[in-house]
């Protein structure tokens, strides 16, 4: 039976925008962690993950690798999932590099990955140590 009216007097009021800070560090290792990022192309691969990270809605922190895995911290754009994001980095980074047949071996990404959430306050401190993850040339850190 339809409702006349507004029998009950409801104060609703609406948010206008969404708010969100989500800071999410990845770290996620090559297959069998073998050493097969190499310092001839590494930073190619930071830019290209970059770039889909950023075209997928979310804001890059801060990213670095060692030879056998790669850092990534983000603020994450609540519209997608954190496990549909893991699957378009690594599997086109993957296809990406071997596509430009970087490594001897067809290139992997292990199976899986580390998500880790912060809160804003801690963010200096996870960039500090996704710097000391590698070399110091090698990081991009966006403010």
């Amino acid at each position: 039976m339809p409702c006349r009216g507004n029998p009950i007097n409801l104060n609703i009021t609406l948010m206008a925008n969404t708010y969100t800070q989500l800071y999410i560090h990845f770290v996620f290792a090559v297959k069998y962690r073998a050493s097969l990022l190499h310092d001839s192309w590494d930073e190619r691969l930071r830019r290209y993950i970059i770039a889909t990270t950023q075209n997928n809605g979310h804001k890059v922190l801060a990213i670095n690798n060692m030879p056998d895995h790669l850092h990534l911290f983000i603020g994450l754009n609540p519209a997608q999932s954190i496990s549909d994001l893991m699957r378009l980095i690594k599997g086109d980074s993957s296809e990406w590099i071997n596509k430009e047949k970087l490594t001897p071996v067809k290139f992997q990404w292990q199976e899986g990955y580390g998500a880790f959430s912060y809160s804003r306050s801690h963010i200096d401190k996870v960039v500090k140590y996704i710097e000391s993850t590698g070399a110091s040339q090698k990081i991009y850190i966006f403010g």
